[in-house]
């Protein structure tokens, strides 16, 4: 038989490739990559259902671990949200997602992968170009594209060969990662409507203030209110913590890849207080040229990411760039949790370059004479004379 490993995540559509492609003849590996949002018993119901699709075997990759250091920790050392509101919770999981499938289809010796994406998102083209990057000898096969099916196509088919599981459609698409969850509904297809608050996964269910303390260490958050644990483990609680205030949600819209306009709504409470403290703390840590230089390429690489180019060697480039840039962004961020947002009140780090000791802005001076800086002030502004005079009544 041809071995064939399938990216099955258990919804319609991988349900669907994994029933037809099992007909067809092929050996069909199913596998999951846990990216975070999976409990153990959405992870068993899921294999559960692949064995009722007819694969030959399931399994579950942990790679939550590999998803923080390999991405995720240069979000934060960007401090990269696209088009400054979104902080690439989808796209930056299926960059590991296909890594991890590839790498486990190469180890079992399959000929052929299978994904259930359409001919009409941005998953496509990560998936494929991930795929026939790392392995150009194995066949890339999508029966959703190919056979350009509706949902109701796909229905029809499943429950033709016996699958007797319920596929109504939820109101809402949801997709829960460490990095965040993305929201699709009716709303997201407009231009102007917003998402209601039933739609969010996580409800308001504290009020009032709550202070917190988030301890970075060059970069790379190690502590939440005092208490040590791993970089993922911190986010996960401190996502715990936030969401309960309805803190960390919006609706993004932005180009595809693909050409067209999107939008969809998000809740990312964890990310987004970790992207504002670190950028907190980097601008009393960093110097004025290390924050501009950082600016524009953290744009560029999270276009490059969510445009699928990982594996482009420009990213080693830029992410060795962001490593080197966070040898101070170490200390303290003083946070306030409240309904719906955060207030980000202060940083204490040993690497603070806001020093009193070299004066106070707009205050006193203890680095230069008043003599000094009237010389710096006259050959500073040099050019901008000599130009507003050679060219005036021209």
């Amino acid at each position: 038989m041809k071995k064939l490993v399938i990216a099955y995540s258990g919804g319609l559509d991988t349900s669907y490739c994994a029933v037809s492609l099992s007909k067809a003849g092929y050996d069909v590996h199913a596998v999951s990559v846990n990216t975070g949002g999976f409990t153990s018993t959405e992870i068993k119901t899921i294999e559960d259902n692949a064995y009722k699709m007819g694969v030959s075997t399931y399994k579950n990759i942990d790679a939550i671990e590999s998803y923080y250091d390999k991405v995720i920790k240069y979000l934060i050392f960007g401090n990269v949200l696209k088009n400054n509101t979104y902080p690439l919770s989808v796209s930056a999981e299926r960059i590991i997602q296909a890594i991890e499938i590839v790498e486990y289809a190469k180890s079992i010796d399959a000929k052929y992968i299978a994904h259930g994406s359409t001919g009409a998102g941005n998953d496509q083209v990560r998936f494929d170009m991930i795929f026939q990057t790392l392995a150009p000898e194995i066949e890339i096969i999508t029966p959703i594209r190919d056979g350009k099916l509706t949902r109701q196509q796909e229905i029809d088919y499943l429950v033709e060969n016996g699958i007797d599981i319920s596929w109504n459609k939820a109101k809402y698409s949801v997709n829960k990662g460490l990095w965040g969850t993305s929201v699709g509904g009716e709303e997201t297809l407009t231009s102007e409507k917003p998402l209601p608050e039933s739609a969010y996964p996580s409800q308001l269910i504290k009020d009032g203030e709550e202070k917190i303390t988030l301890t970075l260490k060059k970069g790379e958050l190690v502590a939440l209110n005092g208490k040590t644990d791993s970089s993922e483990k911190n986010i996960e609680l401190l996502n715990d913590l936030a969401s309960a205030y309805g803190i960390g949600r919006d609706i993004h819209v932005g180009d595809t890849i693909v050409g067209i306009k999107g939008r969809v709504g998000f809740e990312a409470a964890a990310a987004l207080i970790i992207i504002k403290a670190h950028h907190l703390l980097e601008k009393h840590t960093l110097t004025k040229w290390q924050l501009q230089h950082k600016d524009y390429l953290s744009n560029f690489y999270g276009m490059h990411l969510h445009e699928g180019q990982y594996l482009d060697p420009v990213m080693r480039d830029m992410e060795a760039y962001f490593e080197s840039s966070q040898d101070k962004v170490s200390g303290d961020v003083f946070i306030t949790l409240k309904p719906y947002h955060f207030n980000l009140d202060g940083i204490s780090s040993k690497h603070d370059l806001m020093n009193a000791k070299f004066g106070s802005y707009g205050e006193e001076n203890k680095g230069w004479t008043a003599d000094e800086a009237k010389g710096f002030i006259k050959i500073n502004g040099n050019q901008n004379k000599i130009y507003q005079q050679v060219n005036s009544g021209l």
